[in-house]
């Protein structure tokens, strides 16, 4: 294709991209305003004027169906020799070249799965680890080695970020990281952080493979920058080797992978890096009515996470629906009712997306689209009652009524599972999967209302809800976490469970964390084409108290009575941040947090009374041959040694002090603090 044809068919900024071969380049680029085709454009100009030979541009993404989408674009506009692979795809690729060259002997075998080795490092700590937490454990090992964060830094870099895996101290976890990585080297393996940390060490040190590489790539093009990890970045550097022929590619207000590493400043500070560098703006939104563009760029107005603000070029539709349940059962049953009159409007199932923060919300919508007839997919996570842990909990209560047909109570039984009513200090896997096991507990409750029903019958129920939603879909709903539905899109998109402590969701206290949360809302706002609903249930359950309230990042967005638009509603009131209770300084970890103090105040509670309650966990720990922090975290051993609690009720009020640890443990806490504080 020649060159004038290429850039005939592109709206002015995305001329202006394609036009700008020589780098450093940086492209900003909104949702759904044609970044991708921006930059293949670009490299096909380049390609079509020879500024570029196509075997010496790398294009680097991140994901394998992004570079498979780059990599046909390319074809289709004459640019098929063009390289266009994943970060860990080309790191491989010259591993598997230079490291039989550089080191004489085979590259380390890649990994399929942390899982193993993970639960023999955990074995070899006494920690307890089923697969939500071995799952969390491979999370944060990845987060660590992305980051460069070594085992031996990790307790404390971990501590300083807030980082939490369930309820494991940061001291267990780094020497379950530190058996992870010994394991591994000793069973010849690597694992996919390692392609970049290997790749990155050997052309950091080996000077010939080094300019290897660099003469074969001139010129770097790299997609969705504002994912980029530390470790990334490095390599990029190193693939560079000092020159400044790159072109990077991003959204800023599309960070929504902090948690794992991603750092958006390596796009924002590009500029700061690479001094001249040419800077252009994506606006125009193809995707999106104005309707739905509106509140996205509401969202985000006069916040830390505004990003380019975008312009909507299609034509006007729906208005965007905002809509209030009494609970989570009639939500599920009103978003099932509208994609219902969708479909009779003619729009296809497989055009309709239902969108929620964590994988145990789909539950509710799968019972409500089966129970009318409509199909539907669940990606990122199993369908709920293909999950792991519902299967072993439905096995249990089979069991369970098995054994007593008359039986009712479902905690118990699921207590078998560690099930308790008190929610996990960590968040994750964990989190998920006490998410899960709260719905069955919750659908009990309803279930047991009844009168004369039984734990059969139950038992019964849950199996009818699982044969009628496993139904074979050709063409269904998509139901799928706001993280899985980022670089999609569909024609409808109902955005539920917008509400306080769901999204932010509650683990979300520092304001970097709150903005996460607010740029996924975003990601799932921009989603839709046409449709966009965004819902809320006041109830977990029908009949429950509705105590819950809409999120926050509805203040700014949802018109009130008699709005045109939004964005005129002034924003609530709200509670202030956090902070020190000593020098009143803002607190800025979980940590910190839970003990009201920030790091740099110096300790005021009973030294002597802390070391007793150490000891006394030891002792406790042993016994029960579990971890010490299973017993307390040394956070609420503080909060005892400096409260100095005397009565049941005010150890309950102490954080990690819930109702079960109290029966087990509150008569010797409590006579122990008498002993220690008595003899002070």
């Amino acid at each position: 294709m020649d060159a004038e044809r290429l850039l005939a068919s592109l709206d002015p900024e995305q001329r202006r991209v394609a036009e700008a071969l020589r780098g450093p380049v940086r492209v900003l680029a909104g949702a759904g305003t044609g970044k991708t085709r921006a930059i293949t454009h670009r490299i096909a100009h380049g390609v079509a004027t020879g500024v570029y030979e196509p075997s010496e541009v790398l294009a680097v993404t991140f994901t394998t169906r992004a570079a498979g989408e780059m990599r046909e674009r390319l074809r289709t506009l004459g640019a098929p020799g063009v390289q266009a692979r994943t970060f860990h795809s080309a790191a491989l690729r010259q591993l598997r070249y230079f490291w039989p060259r550089v080191h004489g002997r085979e590259l380390p075998e890649l990994t399929e799965s942390k899982i193993r080795l993970l639960a023999l490092a955990a074995s070899r700590q006494r920690l307890k680890a089923d697969q939500s937490l071995l799952r969390d454990l491979a999370s944060e090992v990845e987060w660590a080695k992305v980051s460069n964060v070594r085992p031996e830094d990790y307790a404390r870099t971990a501590a300083a970020r807030g980082r939490d895996v369930a309820e494991v101290d940061h001291e267990t976890v780094a020497r379950v990281f530190h058996g992870y990585e010994d394991a591994k080297r000793s069973a010849g393996q690597m694992d996919m952080e390692d392609v970049l940390l290997l790749c990155a060490g050997l052309l950091a040190t080996d000077e010939a493979a080094a300019a290897q590489v660099r003469r074969q790539y001139k010129w770097f093009v790299v997609d969705e920058f504002q994912d980029a990890s530390p470790l990334q970045s490095a390599l990029l550097d190193l693939w560079l080797g000092g020159r400044d022929e790159i072109c990077v590619v991003g959204d800023p207000a599309q960070t929504i992978y902090s948690f794992a590493g991603a750092d958006a400043s390596y796009l924002r500070d590009f500029a700061t890096k690479h001094p001249g560098a040419t800077s252009i703006e994506l606006v125009r939104n193809y995707r999106s009515t104005p309707q739905v563009i509106a509140v996205a760029n509401a969202l985000l107005a006069n916040t830390p996470s505004q990003g380019v603000e975008l312009q909507a070029q299609a034509e006007p539709a729906a208005a965007v629906r905002w809509v209030e349940f009494p609970d989570e059962v009639a939500e599920a049953e009103g978003v099932a009712a509208r994609i219902d009159e969708l479909r009779r409007a003619g729009v296809a199932l497989g055009e309709i997306a239902v969108l929620f923060r964590i994988n145990a919300r789909s539950e509710a919508f799968e019972e409500a689209l089966a129970a009318r007839g409509i199909g539907y997919v669940v990606r990122g996570a199993a369908r709920f009652f293909e999950r792991a842990e519902v299967k072993q909990a439905v096995s249990l209560l089979r069991g369970a009524a098995h054994a007593d047909p008359s039986a009712r109570d479902v905690a118990a039984v699921l207590s078998q599972m560690n099930w308790r009513a008190e929610p996990p200090e960590g968040r994750g896997q964990v989190r998920d999967r006490w998410e899960s096991l709260k719905a069955l507990v919750d659908s009990a409750g309803d279930y047991f209302a009844a009168e004369g029903a039984t734990l059969a019958g139950f038992v019964a129920e849950l199996d009818r809800r699982s044969a009628e939603q496993h139904a074979p879909v050709a063409d269904g709903v998509t139901l799928g976490t706001l993280h899985a539905a980022k670089g999609l899109e569909w024609d409808a998109v109902f955005v539920t469970g917008v509400t306080e402590g769901t999204l932010p969701f509650v683990y979300a206290e520092t304001p970097a964390e709150i903005e996460e949360e607010r740029r996924l809302l975003y990601v799932g706002v921009t989603r839709a084409r046409r449709h966009l609903e965004l819902s809320w249930a006041l109830a977990r359950n029908p009949g429950g108290r509705q105590s819950r309230k809409p999120s926050r990042f509805l203040d700014m967005v949802r018109p009130q009575a008699g709005d045109a638009a939004p964005g005129r509603r002034k924003a609530k009131a709200r509670g202030k941040a956090a902070r020190c209770r000593n020098c009143g300084r803002p607190l800025e970890n979980a940590a910190e947090r839970k003990t009201k103090r920030c790091g740099n105040c110096p300790i005021n509670y009973n030294l002597d009374l802390f070391e007793a309650l150490r000891s006394w966990r030891k002792e406790r720990a042993t016994a029960e041959g579990n971890p010490a922090y299973v017993v307390f975290t040394d956070a609420t051993l503080e909060m005892i040694a400096e409260r100095l609690p005397a009565t049941h009720g005010e150890l309950l009020k102490i954080s990690g002090v819930g109702q079960s640890k109290l029966d087990k443990y509150g008569d010797e806490v409590l006579a122990l603090v008498g002993e220690t504080w008595g003899a002070g």
